[in-house]
C-alpha cells in the first residue's frame, strides 16, 4: 500500500493490487487481504479539531479556533469537531489530531501552518508566484491590524460578556472573574495600552482597522475570493475575522460599523458561510452551524411539574439520606467554602500587588516603548 495525497492535501490510501496480476499462492493472497484491511482501517481515520465551544451562531466562537475550522471547511476536509471547556486559557487550543499525530496552536506558527508544513492541509498549493507579494502583505494586515482590533474590542472596549461566554462560561463565577481580569491585563500589555495612552491607542487601532477594511474591499471587488478565484489561507483568516465581528460584537461596536460600511465584504462573508459552513461542499461530520454546541439534555418534565410563582410544589415524603449522600453533601460544602476562601485570599493579596504594578507601568511609560510591532 503506497501513500497518496487526496486533492485536499489530506493523506489517503490507494489499492495497488492489479486484478490481472494477483498471485494464486495462499501467502500472497493473505498479504493482499491484510493490505486491503489496513487500507480500510486507515480510510476510517479522520481529523479531529479540538476547539472552544460554539456560540453566537458560530460552530466555535473562539477567534483562534474559527480560522482553523474554516480552513478545514474550505479544503473540504473530513473532520470531527470536539470541544474542550476544561482548559479555557490553554495556549494549545485549538489543536488537530490525526491518529497519533497532533498539531498544537502554540507551536510552529499555529495549527494551519503546522498542517501545511507536514503536508496534511495546504490551501495555498499551486498558488501563482506573481501574486505572492500582494498576498503576503494582505494576509499580514489581517493577522495584525484586524486581529488587534478584534482583540481590543473583545477584552478591553466591551463589557466582557462575549469573552466570558466564549472562554469561561463553564467555570464558577469567582474563577471566571479572576481569569477575565488576568486576560484583560495581558491583552493591554500586548497592545501597549496604559491609563495614560488609552484614548490614543484606541484611535490608532480603529484607524488601522479602517484602512485595512478599505484595502480589502478594493482588493476583493466583486470577486468570490481575494486571489485567483480560489480559496486560500488568506480567505480562511479573513472569513473567520468577519464572522467573529459580525456575530459576537454588540450593535454599538465601532469595529462592526467599520466592517458593515463595506457591502462587498459583508456579502463575501455571507456567501462563503452559506456555501461552506452551512451544509456546502464540506464533508465535515458537523452539519451546518449550530447556534450552540450540541449537548445531551435531560428528558423534558411534564408541564404540570413545573413551578410557577403562584403554584406550590406538592409535599413529598421525607426520605432518610444514605451515608454516601451525607458524605457527598459534606464534601460539597467544604468545596464551596474552599472556593470562597481562595477568592478572598486572591483579592486580599493580589489586589494591592496589581494596583502597585499598574502604578509602576505608568511610571515606566516614558522609558519603555510597549507598542505592538506590526
Amino acid at each position: 500500500m503506497d501513500p497518496k495525497e487526496n486533492d485536499n492535501g489530506l493523506p489517503g490510501t490507494r489499492e495497488d493490487v492489479d486484478n490481472g496480476s494477483l498471485s494464486s499462492s495462499p501467502s500472497e493472497g493473505m498479504a493482499g487481504l491484510m493490505a486491503e484491511e489496513a487500507a480500510a482501517e486507515e480510510g476510517r481515520l479522520r481529523l479531529v479539531l479540538v476547539a472552544r465551544k460554539g456560540g453566537f451562531g458560530l460552530p466555535t466562537a473562539c477567534p483562534s479556533c474559527l480560522p482553523v475550522y474554516i480552513s478545514l471547511k474550505l479544503a473540504n476536509a473530513r473532520f470531527d469537531l470536539q470541544f474542550d471547556g476544561k482548559n479555557p486559557d490553554s495556549e494549545h487550543i485549538p489543536f488537530v489530531e490525526f491518529g497519533d499525530y497532533v498539531a498544537y496552536n502554540g507551536e510552529n506558527g499555529g495549527v494551519v501552518d503546522k498542517l501545511k508544513e507536514d503536508g496534511l492541509l495546504n490551501l495555498d498549493s499551486g498558488f501563482s508566484g506573481q501574486s505572492i507579494p500582494d498576498w503576503i502583505s494582505t494576509k499580514a494586515m489581517i493577522s495584525s491590524w484586524l486581529a488587534d482590533a478584534a482583540l481590543y474590542e473583545l477584552w478591553v472596549e466591551s463589557d466582557g460578556t462575549a469573552a466570558d461566554k466564549i472562554y469561561f462560561c463553564d467555570l464558577p463565577w469567582p474563577i471566571r472573574k479572576a481569569l477575565h481580569w488576568k486576560q484583560s491585563r495581558a491583552v493591554k500589555n500586548v497592545l501597549g495600552i496604559t491609563k495614560l495612552n488609552g484614548a490614543e491607542k484606541e484611535d490608532e487601532i480603529y484607524r488601522k482597522a479602517r484602512q485595512a477594511y478599505e484595502a480589502l474591499s478594493l482588493r476583493l471587488g466583486d470577486q468570490t475570493f481575494f486571489f485567483e478565484d480560489r480559496p486560500t489561507s488568506l480567505d480562511a483568516l479573513f472569513l473567520a475575522h468577519a464572522l467573529f465581528v459580525l456575530h459576537t460584537s454588540h450593535e454599538a461596536s465601532s469595529l462592526r460599523k467599520l466592517l458593515t460600511s463595506h457591502d462587498n465584504l459583508v456579502k463575501y462573508a455571507e456567501n462563503l458561510r452559506r456555501d461552506y459552513l452551512e451544509g456546502g461542499p464540506s464533508s465535515s461530520s458537523v452539519p451546518g452551524v449550530p447556534a450552540e454546541p450540541a449537548t445531551p439534555s435531560p428528558a423534558a418534565k411534564p408541564s404540570s411539574s413545573r413551578w410557577t410563582w403562584s403554584s406550590k410544589p406538592k409535599p413529598k415524603q421525607k426520605r432518610e439520606r444514605t451515608e454516601e449522600e451525607k458524605s457527598f453533601r459534606r464534601r460539597a460544602k467544604y468545596f464551596l467554602l474552599t472556593q470562597l476562601v481562595s477568592v478572598v485570599v486572591f483579592l486580599t493579596i493580589l489586589g494591592p500587588i496589581a494596583a502597585h504594578e499598574e502604578l509602576e507601568m505608568d511610571d515606566d511609560d516614558d522609558d519603555d516603548d510597549m507598542g505592538y510591532g506590526y
